[in-house]
């Protein structure tokens, strides 16, 4: 039977970091299982957001977290059908708003947050087939 493909990003974290509950207050996350260090920090923890798994997992040599090396180069995308609700839970739980939710003219509506892990998120709807907002994108 073949595998079909998916996915999965790996995102780096600090060494000793214990709570990860910002991924489940902003995006609904559930945390499928947890590989942790003898000091109960996480070594890896594997989540889903609707059906769709990623892990993080503490620094290694060759893998980096943004906040010890002051930045990202990449932004996670993640469509959802609720734009507003996902960006208004991400700032409650912590995140900094890096952009407000906009209609594009290209079709989608976006916002973007950066996780108090420092990971850059673009928040995602495509709204080719529905009718113009009227109501600042809702």
């Amino acid at each position: 039977m073949k595998q079909q493909t998916t996915f999965s990003p790996q995102l780096v974290i600090s060494h000793g970091v214990t709570d990860i509950s910002f991924y489940s207050k902003a995006l609904g996350a559930i945390e499928l299982r947890r590989f942790s260090n003898d000091d109960g920090s996480i070594h890896v923890s594997e989540l889903e957001v609707d059906g769709q798994v990623f892990h993080l997992h503490e620094e290694g040599h060759d893998n980096l977290s943004p906040k010890n090396v002051g930045g990202s180069t990449v932004s996670i995308g993640l469509w959802v059908d609720d734009v507003h609700t996902i960006m208004a839970n991400a700032e409650a739980a912590g995140a900094i708003i890096t952009s407000t939710v906009q209609d594009y003219d290209y079709g989608y509506r976006q916002g973007g947050f950066t996780d108090p892990f420092g990971h850059h998120w673009l928040i995602e709807k495509d709204i080719r087939d529905e009718k113009p907002a009227t109501n600042n994108g809702n």
